[in-house]
């Protein structure tokens, strides 16, 4: 059966196999707000779920990661609704992603109701990269 649960210190071994973007201290926070979570199935784990706020109000998924042997199974959706549901818990009215215009993930969450609103162009050397996309789905 799947299981989606806070992330806790001892899966941080785990954590930092799939995500290289976070510190050690900041996973730490982020253990202590609950705004990380494993994804799991007899106890054998298998994606992320990594979230901050937004101008300090707005719930922003920054990431989603789900093993690949693991993809078209349902679960991508069934963590993002999970997910959602424990934001509307916190009293939250709004939630938030962004994307690389290049990735297929965008269509991903259009299909769970989230709708473009804006991007960033970062056009400078060395952090150029391609557009990013913004989108927001009201709770």
């Amino acid at each position: 059966m799947i299981e989606i649960r806070y992330a806790s210190a001892g899966d941080e071994r785990y954590w930092f196999e799939l995500d290289k973007h976070l510190s050690k201290k900041e996973y730490s926070n982020k253990i202590l707000q609950n705004q990380c979570y494993i994804i799991e199935e007899d106890k054998k784990c298998f994606g992320i779920i990594r979230y901050n706020l937004f101008w300090d109000l707005i719930p922003f998924l920054n990431l989603i990661y789900i093993d690949p042997g693991f993809h078209k199974r349902g679960i991508g959706r069934a963590a993002m609704l999970l997910w959602e549901s424990e934001m509307r818990k916190l009293d939250h009215k709004l939630v938030m992603t962004s994307t690389m215009v290049e990735e297929s993930s965008q269509h991903f969450y259009r299909k769970l109701g989230y709708k473009d609103c804006g991007c960033l162009i970062k056009d400078f050397e060395p952090f150029a990269e391609t557009m990013e996309m913004f989108m927001m789905k009201p709770l």
